[in-house]
Parts: C-alpha cells; sequence; structure tokens
C-alpha cells in the first residue's frame, strides 16, 4: 500500500493511465488547431475533437451537436446560467436554485441577482434532499430557469432529478444540473430526464484538468458569454484544447464501460469503512441521506473533534472538510449549514472520496488510523469541552 492513502476523489481524481495513453500523440506529433481546415494537421485535431464529443454525447444519452466543450464545469456552470438568463429575459427574469449548490452555481446566481434577476434559493431537509412541493410552488410565470446539482459535492446526496426535469418541462421552465459528481458515476439520459442544460468536467471522472462540457438541449438558446471566433458553434470561443479534450473523451468512454462495476465496488468498500468507524467510535454522525447518495461519499460528524486538528493528524491521508474551491474560506461548510447543522457541528464533519484507485487494504487502514486520531484528540481536549458548544447537543 502506497502512502499519502488518497481519499478525496470529489476534489479530483488521478488520471487513468489508459486516458494518459491517448494523449500523449497529442502533445508532441499531433499538435493541429481544429479550426485550421486548410490541412492535415488541422483535420487530424478536429477528428480528434469530434471523436471525443462523440463519446462525452454516449454517456450523457445526448447528440454530438448538443455537446460543448469547456475549460472545466465553472465555466459551464457561468455559460449555462448567465447564457440562458440573458438569451430568455424577454420571457422572464426569476432564477430558481438551491441552497446546497457549488459556489461555481451561487456566485454566478449572485451576480445575476446584481445586474437585475430574481432570485429563489431553496432550502433543503436534513437529509439534504430537496422538498420538491416547495420546488412547485416556487415556479412561478416569470421563472425561466431552475438549477439544481444533480449530486452533491461535499455530502454526496442525489436529487430526484427526473421529477425536477418533468416539474420543469410541465412548467416550460429551463432545467439546468451541475453534474460535475454525478456524471460517469451514475447512469441518466439526459432528454428522458428532462434535462436543457448539464454541466461536467474531465478531472472528476479520471480524465485532465482543463476540459469540461455544457450540455445544451437543440432548440435551447444560450448567449455566450466567451466571444471571439464563434467556436463550439457560437457557444463558446476560443482555441479548443485538444489534448485534454481527447482525454475527457477517453474518460467518458472508460466509465460507460465500467461505470456500474465500479459504482458496486466503491459502495461496499464505503459501507464497510462506514461500519469499521461506527464500531470502534461512538459520537460519529453520517450527514446526509445514505438511501439517495454517490456510492463512494462519506460525510462524517466526530463529536468532540474540530475536523481541521483531525486532518492534521493524518498527514498520510488525503481527506477534506469539504469543497476543494471553498478550502481557503474561514467559514464553516454552507452545505452543512444549510442541512441545518450548527457551526460546531459543521466544523466537525470530514468528507471521505473513494474512488477507482481505492483497495480494500485502504480502507482498513483509513478506518483504523481516524479511530485512534479521534480518540486522542477526544483525550486530548478540556474536560467537558465539545467541538461545538453544549447547547448544540454535540
Amino acid at each position: 500500500m502506497q502512502k499519502p492513502v488518497y481519499l478525496d476523489h470529489h476534489a479530483t481524481t488521478p488520471l487513468d493511465s489508459r486516458v494518459l495513453e491517448a494523449m500523449l500523440p497529442y502533445l508532441t506529433g499531433h499538435f493541429g488547431n481544429p479550426a485550421s481546415r486548410s490541412h492535415s494537421f488541422g483535420w487530424a485535431a478536429e477528428k480528434a475533437v469530434e471523436r471525443a464529443r462523440a463519446r462525452v454525447a454516449e454517456l450523457a444519452g445526448a447528440s454530438p451537436r448538443e455537446i460543448v466543450f469547456t475549460s472545466g464545469a465553472t465555466e459551464s456552470d457561468n455559460l449555462a446560467l448567465k447564457g440562458a438568463w440573458e438569451a430568455h429575459r424577454a420571457r422572464g427574469n426569476h432564477v430558481v436554485t438551491v441552497a446546497t449548490e457549488h459556489r461555481a452555481v451561487l456566485d454566478p446566481v449572485r451576480c445575476l441577482e446584481r445586474i437585475g434577476a430574481e432570485v429563489t434559493v431553496l432550502p433543503v431537509h436534513p437529509d439534504g434532499l430537496l422538498d420538491l412541493d416547495r420546488l412547485r410552488r416556487a415556479i412561478r410565470p416569470e421563472t425561466v430557469l431552475v438549477s439544481v446539482m444533480w449530486a452533491n459535492n461535499e455530502t454526496g446526496v442525489i436529487q430526484p432529478v427526473c421529477e425536477i426535469g418533468a416539474m420543469c418541462r410541465e412548467n416550460r421552465v429551463l432545467f439546468h444540473t451541475d453534474a460535475s459528481q454525478a456524471f460517469g458515476k451514475l447512469p441518466l439520459r439526459v432528454a428522458e430526464a428532462g434535462i436543457d442544460l448539464m454541466s461536467a468536467t474531465a478531472h472528476k471522472i479520471y480524465g485532465p484538468k482543463g476540459a469540461g462540457v455544457l450540455y445544451i438541449r437543440r432548440g435551447v438558446a444560450v448567449a455566450p458569454q466567451i466571444e471571439g471566433g464563434g467556436h463550439e458553434r457560437g457557444f463558446r470561443s476560443g482555441t479548443l484544447n485538444v489534448l485534454a479534450i481527447v482525454g475527457l473523451g477517453e474518460a467518458a468512454a472508460i466509465c460507460a464501460n465500467e461505470m456500474e462495476g465500479e459504482a458496486a465496488r466503491t459502495r461496499v468498500l464505503r459501507d464497510r469503512l462506514l461500519a469499521r468507524i461506527q464500531a470502534g467510535l461512538d459520537g460519529v454522525r453520517v450527514n446526509g441521506s445514505m438511501a439517495n447518495r454517490l456510492p463512494g461519499n462519506l460525510n462524517l460528524g466526530f463529536a468532540g473533534v474540530i475536523a481541521d486538528a483531525l486532518l492534521t493528524s493524518l498527514p498520510d491521508i488525503a481527506l477534506s472538510t469539504g469543497s476543494a474551491c471553498s478550502s481557503a474560506s474561514p467559514e464553516s461548510s454552507h452545505v452543512l449549514r444549510a442541512l441545518g447543522l450548527s457551526e460546531g457541528e459543521a466544523r466537525s464533519s470530514v468528507r471521505f472520496g473513494l474512488g477507482r484507485t481505492t483497495t480494500e487494504e485502504e480502507v482498513e487502514y483509513v478506518a483504523d488510523r481516524v479511530i485512534d486520531a479521534v480518540r486522542a484528540l477526544r483525550r486530548a481536549r478540556p474536560a467537558g469541552s465539545l467541538a461545538g458548544s453544549r447547547r448544540d447537543g454535540w
């Protein structure tokens, strides 16, 4: 077993060796610009991009012409939210989203609010699931867009995407989902689910950083946010990152073939990790629904322990306290607070992200190390103190 052990697959995933092999030729001999239509170098690059587009489309259940390449999920979210709102503003001015969304959705939505959009941010149940009746009541005649994350990046909670899509279709409202964590891990056909716009990224599915995708259902208008040449059918200008796009395509093809088996394997390992930790410690809380959860996700709270101190005491294990994109923030997780956790409970919580590279030996090792570290931290705390306060009941 190699150390440190990596259990932070929600932050990013290691590049699959098969993906690297597919990418390598595009670092050297196949260096052409796919927009160069007058010679073989450009033709070869364009062919590689279109092959990748077809592979991504197949995984999503979409048409290749509905796939737009971007630099990553954050750009895709911005293009979807700002572009759809701008393109449909004459029809309405209202946007609905959820308090547990990634900052790549919440921040662009707040940007829209500053320039005139009306925004409704819905709460969730304590298990992290959206109240569908509340969503139905939030949709009104001037609503143009609903954005709900497919699977949460911190808690792994999977939202009822198909039901949300049907509700939006019934009300003639566009539905966007940030699928960064679920794409390639859960089966979904975008058309059947009623999805109009879907964001995803390569580096969450064992592909390279720097390549993302936005699915735009045929016929949906989206105003471009990056101008300058009309690439990607005018939705997103700029020379394509061929190397990374090839990697994204290969990663998508691998997921299409291996997703079901990989999900079953990581679910077994995840459940084993939880059982071992719960058997060795009291005061362990699972944050979010276990029934509706990504197979490789655990988000656990440890009573009497500050999560940052726990991670510091485990230098040989890569874990996190939440989103990598918010790690510099002094505030506790907005996702966990939206589930109703107190400040102390949120600060006692750790995210475990299992993935393709996780082994049974690593799970056993991590469980034992976490149990020992939590016990040591609890022994070292001042008598009667807790991570939160007694009024928190934690």
